[in-house]
């Protein structure tokens, strides 16, 4: 194993220490949070913002001199959607470096393999058909059924159409996402028309409706199943030079690559059900991380997370403020830069 890591590093010598990365990755995000918090239709100070939290976190420390108003602007509605736009950027942006690796294509993504559509789907069948019927946890639930079920179909038409090769199988994924979200747009066709609008929205990304009692199931799938993903950091690395070099060191290939696979669905669909399809950021990010610290995953994935979740702070930010007050749905955002992300990876031949 230490050999396939010593090839990672020779094949993408990282050009910044990860360390320092790590460190101004963790500085940036904690700017951009405060800028997330503080900008809007109704901008809050800085100092405000923090004065807030310090007085949320420890009461009384310090003495209030800003109103009731910004305070529930800022503790009930912007920290909330702000921190919920870390966990899906940090989520989504691991998944997307993890299928990278096992499947071998600079063009994974849990967008593009229909995963985000299949969580999209068992999303919408919880909020306009099935009910509540487990209370929140219900939605998350039905969205990790809906991705796994998806990312399952992806590998049964794969191998269907034999289309074992990486590029193929990206594919078989794009033909599935269309299947599942025509499927998903049947649910919404026969769904009660009061909500569909709501349901239509949230189609397309947003993390308006994020709450602090919400926000304990993305960090704890988010914690778990990164943890997992770090421990077998070594094994991605080994997955990326190809199944017969995996299987020499000592590597269930098969096994692994699916576990990948359910763990990418139960992330992507937990992070779909509170906010929407959000795409290309699992392509983006990977791909600029690789940049600057190379390819070895104990580095790609910590930092993925950091950036991921700075890029979508930011994503949030131009669609809260383009055309406030109004809300500009974020997977808009994310699908024009990403776009042009796409073309600037073709003209670089890396795709």
């Amino acid at each position: 194993m230490e050999q396939a890591d010593r090839q990672i590093s020779t094949r993408a010598p990282r050009k910044v220490g990860p360390r320092l990365t790590f460190a101004v990755g963790a500085a940036a995000l904690v700017l951009s949070l405060s800028l997330a918090v503080s900008v809007g239709a109704v901008t809050v100070p800085l100092g405000a913002v923090w004065g807030i939290l310090i007085n949320k976190i420890v009461p009384g420390l310090i003495t209030p001199d800003w109103s009731a108003g910004r305070e529930a602007i800022v503790w009930d509605i912007r920290l909330p959607r702000a921190i919920l736009a870390c966990l899906v950027g940090a989520g989504l942006s691991i998944v997307g470096a993890s299928l990278q690796a096992v499947t071998r294509n600079p063009l994974a993504d849990p967008h593009l393999l229909g995963i985000s559509a299949g969580g999209a789907f068992g999303a919408i069948l919880a909020l306009l058909h099935t009910g509540l019927f487990i209370g929140l946890l219900t939605v998350p639930l039905l969205a990790f059924a809906g991705a796994l079920g998806a990312t399952l179909l992806v590998l049964a038409v794969s191998q269907f159409a034999t289309a074992t090769s990486a590029d193929r199988l990206v594919l078989a994924g794009v033909a599935v996402s269309f299947i599942v979200m025509s499927a998903a747009n049947v649910l919404i066709f026969l769904g009660d028309p009061r909500a569909v609008h709501t349901v239509v929205f949230w189609m397309l990304g947003g993390l308006g409706l994020a709450q602090w009692s919400q926000l304990i199931y993305p960090l704890t799938i988010l914690i778990i199943c990164g943890a997992y993903l770090a421990a077998n950091a070594r094994s991605l690395n080994a997955m990326t030079m190809g199944d017969e070099t995996a299987s020499t060191l000592g590597i269930p290939v098969a096994r692994f690559r699916l576990s990948i696979f359910v763990i990418g669905a139960l992330i992507t669909g937990v992070m779909v059900a509170f906010s929407g399809i959000i795409g290309f950021v699992g392509l983006m990010i990977p791909h600029i991380v690789r940049l600057i610290v190379g390819g070895d995953y104990a580095r790609v994935l910590p930092i993925s997370a950091i950036c991921g979740a700075i890029f979508l702070v930011w994503a949030d930010i131009l669609a809260r403020t383009v055309m406030a007050p109004d809300d500009i749905p974020i997977g808009i955002v994310t699908g024009l830069i990403g776009g042009v992300f796409f073309v600037w990876l073709l003209r670089k031949n890396t795709v």
